[in-house]
């Protein structure tokens, strides 16, 4: 395992996704300076998990056949500089542009990201996956922090720091680029890449696991964008300081997940990933029906065993399409989870009509759902090989 590569790729992963991170905790405050409806508020976040996710698969594609490394170090400096012009932004129109072009940063990254990471990772496939996956998780944690502390420096104008982090990651890659060049997966390591193989016999599994993912990414969308509303309409707190409670979900998130990795390689990723979805639904409920400080500590349940599955979904992802790597993850990361932006949307207008408290008891039950359909993904044989090419490396099943 290369561990200063692995190490160079998850601090970028932090910094990439601190924009996406930062965006629901911003959503108060633009609620406030621009009047905007809850409907308008899930729209933004919409956008930006279209943007940041649902176009992977495309960059996924591109990646498998052509070396597009140099995405790394452009979607970094990108994400960060769309959203430090957000609070800029003088209309709906333009915070829904430059929300566009943030996303578009992010998605550039991602496929590259994985497939440099399968590299230094060798055969620890799991354990490389969550590592990243934390670096990933922190930059949701460090999003709200930052965004709460510049903006009660600067108000709305202090998004314009978060230019910095991705200039100077992206910096730091040019200048480390030999190395990030030189990763590779174990197949062209051993001088046999495995060429994409033909999908049939394994859409179906491919189909199951992407809507029990979706449905995952309703409830993730769902806390993140209202649970920060309902902290200012429930429990009386003040718009400025609604990062409090997507810091505790999210921070517990980064535990869950470096915890859960070494018991997933142990029971199987498929068996984890059911569990610890299923789990969430009561945590919330709990966390609707508390007060006091079990408010916090029933949403960092919830947190940690939702967002612990997020590097298992990927792992999953790859045991169907073990030759096609950049397309594994755009799918997941991509195209099921982004559609966790059209729920923010959705579920925004419900907010509208019912209120903020009726949307998160909805996001409470979705968890059940996907479990369910986690659990009926069935097993797929990895696929034929061409003569002479190495087997993909993967982890069971089950």
């Amino acid at each position: 395992m290369d561990f200063k590569a692995l190490l160079l790729l998850i601090v970028g992963h932090l910094v990439v996704d601190t924009p996406q991170g930062a965006l629901p905790a911003l959503l108060p405050l633009l609620k406030q300076a621009h009047g905007l409806s809850y409907a308008q508020a899930g729209a933004i976040v919409m956008v930006m998990n279209l943007t940041s996710s649902v176009i992977q698969p495309l960059f996924g594609y591109l990646s498998d056949r052509w070396p597009l490394r140099w995405l790394l170090p452009v979607g970094l400096a990108v994400s960060g500089l769309g959203m430090a012009l957000l609070g800029l932004a003088t209309s709906y129109g333009l915070m829904l542009a430059l929300v566009v072009v943030s996303g578009l940063g992010v998605a550039s990254f991602h496929p590259e990201a994985f497939k440099a990471v399968l590299g230094s990772a060798t055969t620890r496939k799991v354990v490389g996956v969550s590592w990243f996956m934390v670096g990933g998780n922190m930059g949701f944690v460090v999003g709200p922090l930052l965004a709460g502390a510049f903006c009660a420096w600067l108000g709305l104008a202090g998004t314009a720091v978060f230019a910095l982090p991705g200039v100077l990651m992206s910096g730091l890659y040019l200048f480390t680029w030999p190395r990030l060049l030189a990763l590779r997966t174990v197949e062209q390591a051993h001088g046999k890449p495995l060429s994409p193989q033909p999908l049939r016999g394994r859409l179906g599994a491919l189909s199951m696991l992407i809507t029990s993912v979706i449905l995952r990414s309703w409830v993730h969308s769902g806390v993140t964008a209202f649970v920060p509303f309902y902290y200012v309409s429930v429990l009386g707190g003040q718009e400025v300081d609604a990062w409090r409670m997507l810091t505790t979900f999210l921070l517990a998130g980064v535990t869950g997940t470096a915890l859960g990795a070494p018991l997933a390689e142990k029971v199987g990723p498929k068996r984890f990933f059911v569990l610890a979805v299923a789990l969430t639904t009561p945590l919330l409920l709990w966390f609707l029906q508390a007060r006091g400080v079990w408010v916090y500590v029933s949403l960092a349940l919830a947190g940690a065993f939702l967002i612990s599955t997020w590097s298992i979904i990927m792992v999953m992802a790859q045991q169907i399409l073990p030759d096609r790597a950049g397309m594994a993850s755009g799918l997941m990361v991509g195209f099921a989870l982004g559609t966790g932006g059209i729920g923010a949307a959705v579920l925004g207008a419900v907010a509208d009509r019912w209120g903020v408290t009726t949307v998160l008891y909805i996001v409470a039950g979705l968890p059940l759902l996907s479990a369910l359909t986690g659990w009926l993904v069935p097993t797929v044989k990895p696929p034929a090989r061409a003569a002479g090419q190495a087997p993909a490396a993967g982890v069971p099943d089950a």
